[in-house]
């Protein structure tokens, strides 16, 4: 991704087999991502959190797994398939994407894309530009994405920071966990932050300021 002269484009490189594996295909979303959440999250999200819907937008049906779950059927007809191999490690992959969220938000903050702003915590939210771009994204998985991210931060936007991380541990557990991770370990302490725990196995009624 370049800039120059207000054009924002990704010099011709290889193909990936795994998108997520892409550093242009990561910010893209995570552009995508971060325009959505702000009717959620007005004065930005936080790392932390932001690395939660960020994986979890990407793969929400490991949210919405029930086959009653009020999302599903709205997941499944905008293309997400939970059968796809791509699910075959999610604990592993969440530890992956939530390493390199960090190195691609620093290149959206480079690009000028993207803004930061501290409340207790470093809240992350596009600039202006980033709003911008993401109009000029037409492909239908942006609009299948855009979908998904607005799901997954209605439902766990006022969960707090304790039980949003006990979810994502939920969320990506294998039956049987060869690597051994323990994504508690990837998360700082709690900050005694309160919130509404009660929105997290059901869409909550609407965005607040």
């Amino acid at each position: 991704m370049t800039t120059g002269a207000g054009v924002y484009h990704a010099a011709p490189h290889t193909p990936v087999v795994v998108p997520e594996h892409d550093t242009v295909f990561r910010l893209a979303q995570l552009v995508l991502l971060l325009d959505a959440a702000a009717q959620f999250h007005p004065d930005g999200v936080p790392l932390e959190r932001l690395g939660v819907y960020d994986f979890i937008a990407a793969n929400p049906l490991l949210m919405a797994s029930a086959e009653d779950d009020p999302d599903r059927l709205e997941l499944l007809m905008a293309g997400f398939d939970d059968r796809a191999l791509s699910y075959a490690s999610p604990a592993q992959r969440f530890a992956t994407r939530r390493e390199r969220l960090q190195h691609d938000l620093a290149l959206l903050l480079a690009y000028d894309l993207a803004t930061t702003a501290v409340r207790g915590h470093v809240l992350y939210r596009l600039t202006s530009a980033g709003h911008e771009l993401t109009s000029r994204f037409t492909a239908m998985y942006a609009h299948s994405y855009t979908l998904a991210a607005n799901i997954v931060m209605n439902r766990l936007r006022k969960v707090s920071d304790s039980r949003l991380r006990e979810c994502i541990t939920d969320w990506t557990r294998l039956p049987i966990s060869p690597t051994g991770i323990d994504l508690a370990d990837l998360f700082t302490e709690p900050t005694g932050q309160e919130a509404d725990d009660d929105t997290v196995g059901s869409s909550a009624t609407g965005p607040t300021s």
